[in-house]
């Protein structure tokens, strides 16, 4: 492997493992915090690139236009969904069995499946970006790499350094990491849990959507879309900590890096590497990387 190959698949893994980590965040948040085993957190993501499609022409209509403007009122949107959605379903499963919360968050799925397919249909949907991201960066003579992936890696790395900011300096990330550690003194302490608990489903919710929409140009829009990365995301929450936006950063990055080369390098290999990963990191420390927090 030269060194302008090796340099894009560094820059691919990187790029890879920033995106999973805007999903996998909201996901640990939800699990660690909420005690919720959230199935339908694909879905949110799901939502983003559909958001992506549907809503730019309306954005170009009545707000003059511009990316940065879809991706404003997409998250917005998502976020007010996922107070919403708190509200009406997750808030009662806080004291159920996780097999209930599992069954109900399966049934989401299928519900947010089925109002894709009525509202948008079962085809696949191109998503286009914007002009000035459309580039490639010279590597080499003959090597060059898309403007827009170092744009969403930009996009990743600016909002993981807005969220460890929240949750390190901010009075709702100390509220939030007590909530993770001691949920029943952060009650007696006068908190409004369950206010709190909305919060941290609407910006999970919110983050995964960010995901859906910086990735659409590059990933399409199509049905199932969610599924695929639940999974993945899954394995980064197991390897990097329940509950711990620290852990779900480097474990993104390491199943990026893992994924990436694993398909270069292994392509015979590449679909189990990453859950061999994890697997060796329930054997050898089941916690995960990192603690709550």
């Amino acid at each position: 492997m030269d060194f302008p190959t090796f340099l894009i698949q560094c820059l691919n893994a990187v790029q890879y493992g920033l995106l999973l980590f805007l999903v996998a965040s909201g996901l640990t948040l939800i699990f660690g915090i909420m005690g919720v085993i959230n199935l339908a957190h694909g879905s949110f993501y799901m939502l983003g690139a559909y958001l992506a499609y549907a809503i730019a022409p309306v954005v170009d209509t009545w707000l003059g236009g511009g990316f940065f403007a879809t991706l404003a009122v997409g998250v917005a949107l998502a976020v007010a969904f996922g107070y919403l959605l708190e509200w009406a379903f997750f808030s009662y499963l806080y004291e159920r069995e996780h097999l209930q919360q599992v069954l109900m968050t399966y049934g989401l799925i299928l519900v947010f499946e089925e109002l894709r397919s009525i509202l948008v249909g079962d085809d696949v949907h191109g998503v286009a970006m914007p002009g000035w991201l459309s580039g490639s960066f010279p590597l080499s003579d003959v090597m060059t790499y898309p403007v827009y992936r170092l744009f969403i890696s930009a996009v990743c790395g600016v909002v993981a350094l807005a969220l460890w900011a929240v949750m390190t300096k901010t009075r709702l990330g100390m509220r939030i990491r007590a909530g993770a550690t001691n949920r029943e003194m952060v009650q007696a302490l006068g908190i409004p849990i369950r206010f709190l608990y909305r919060v941290v489903f609407a910006i999970g919710v919110g983050l995964a959507a960010l995901a859906g929409l910086v990735a659409a140009p590059v990933s399409s829009v199509y049905p199932g879309m969610g599924n695929q990365v639940l999974i993945i995301c899954f394995v980064v929450v197991v390897i990097g900590g329940i509950g711990s936006i620290r852990g779900a950063f480097v474990a993104a990055l390491l199943v990026g890096v893992v994924d990436t080369f694993g398909k270069v390098l292994f392509p015979s290999l590449a679909g189990m590497l990453v859950y061999l990963l994890m697997a060796a990191m329930l054997l050898w420390k089941p916690e995960g990387l990192f603690k709550a927090g």
